[in-house]
């Protein structure tokens, strides 16, 4: 290695862990649809043998670096926890799993597949059972914008949807620790000069949609992005929801107000070494300039401190996880280095966001108490938080159940 230059570091990819199974299962027989779905494809598990289109559910992946896995989807959600699509084909339901080219493009772009997936399953399903259309994390956010772009732009009942659902979807915005995002472009170019993948994720159309507050890196300031501004402009012209389905959310965390008691604000979450001397990353505290991250770069030397102002506790609130430093912290140890891992889990999409009830800026919206909110105050028509933290997207007996019970 020169001097001046800086060895590769391998992927790193903080994003929706759908494509991650822990436990590979065999992927039934399936039809896939990808000629006629612009920006993306399907894949079709019938209810019966006969392979009939009777009972659709288009399911929506979510957000994450490059085009879907939808094999390791299909084992994420059927593997994982709770084998949530077996028990919807034994209902008599059709599974479509519904992928996208690429999971970091617009989330407009990418409601060109879930249109052309609704309109090809109401082409070949055969009676008049209505749609169930969703998805699990940004994939419910495109679903819900497709339907109620399909109901404002053609006929009202254009989707022929009868149930629409999320599943720990970011309806009021995902975080991402702002140090995170600013480290990601302090990586090394690639051998083509592009910027490391994690730097395009974080930069992303998606991530600059779907982020709450979002890194900047020609800027280096932090807060609401451009894109996320369009976005929520456009929701606004579509009405925000869907009107003619019934829409049911679920929360992969907590709805008492408990979140992650051991991450304490301002404490250090992961330190690192050898690659980075020094990089140190905090929980998120309140306050005005609380630094969040200490960034060190040997080749070409950069040091950047990173602080936010009137920023809440986001990292211990209540919402469904993400393994952010532990992601980070191995990515380091495999390109050589070291880290010091404190807290491997923070908070990814609040519970307060994932069932559309409040926004998070203020610490006590963030914390509340959801359970003891007034329902109406929410986008959807029925929602329920998990009864304890658990991973964002992980399909629980518990969420995966209490849907079932309502399509």
């Amino acid at each position: 290695m020169s001097e001046k230059t800086e060895p590769q570091i391998g992927p790193i990819r903080i994003g929706d862990p759908l494509d991650a199974p822990s436990q590979p299962i065999d992927v039934p027989d399936h039809e896939v649809w990808d000629a006629d779905i612009d920006k993306g494809f399907a894949w079709v598990f019938h209810a019966g043998d006969d392979r009939r289109l009777t009972r659709p559910v288009i399911i929506a992946d979510g957000f994450n670096h490059g085009k879907s896995d939808l094999a390791k989807l299909y084992q994420f959600l059927d593997g994982e926890d709770h084998p949530f699509l077996t028990a919807l084909r034994r209902s008599g339901r059709d599974v479509i799993l519904l992928g996208f080219d690429n999971r970091t493009a617009s989330i407009l772009e990418n409601s060109k597949a879930a249109e052309a997936t609704i309109r090809k399953a109401i082409q070949l399903r055969e009676g008049s059972e209505r749609l169930i259309v969703g998805g699990f994390s940004m994939g419910g956010l495109i679903t819900r914008y497709t339907l109620a772009r399909m109901e404002t732009d053609f006929h009202e009942d254009e989707h022929q949807t009868g149930v629409y659902f999320s599943f720990d979807t970011p309806h009021r915005g995902a975080t991402i620790p702002a140090g995170v995002q600013a480290f990601a472009h302090l990586l090394p170019h690639g051998l083509d000069l592009k910027p490391h993948p994690f730097a395009q994720q974080m930069n992303s159309p998606a991530a600059r949609q779907m982020l709450w507050q979002h890194y900047d890196k020609t800027t280096q300031k932090i807060g609401v992005a451009p894109e996320r501004t369009a976005l929520l402009n456009e929701l606004d012209r579509v009405g925000q929801w869907p009107r003619i389905p019934r829409k049911l959310a679920v929360a992969n965390g907590r709805g008492d107000g408990i979140g992650l008691p051991d991450v304490e604000p301002g404490e250090v979450t992961l330190r690192l070494d050898v690659r980075y001397p020094g990089t140190t990353f905090y929980a998120q505290a309140q306050g005005d300039d609380v630094t969040v991250a200490y960034l060190y770069r040997k080749f070409p030397e950069t040091e950047r401190t990173i602080t936010t102002s009137d920023f809440p506790e986001l990292d211990g609130a209540p919402g469904g996880t993400l393994a952010t430093y532990e992601i980070l912290a191995k990515s380091m140890i495999e390109a050589g280095g070291e880290a010091d891992l404190r807290q491997p889990h923070v908070c990814f999409v609040p519970s307060v966001s994932a069932v559309d009830i409040s926004d998070f800026a203020r610490q006590g919206d963030l914390y509340a108490r959801v359970d003891g909110l007034d329902p109406s105050q929410s986008g959807v028509d029925e929602f329920h938080c998990s009864s304890t933290t658990t991973a964002h997207t992980l399909p629980t007996e518990e969420l995966c159940t209490w849907l079932l019970e309502r399509f």
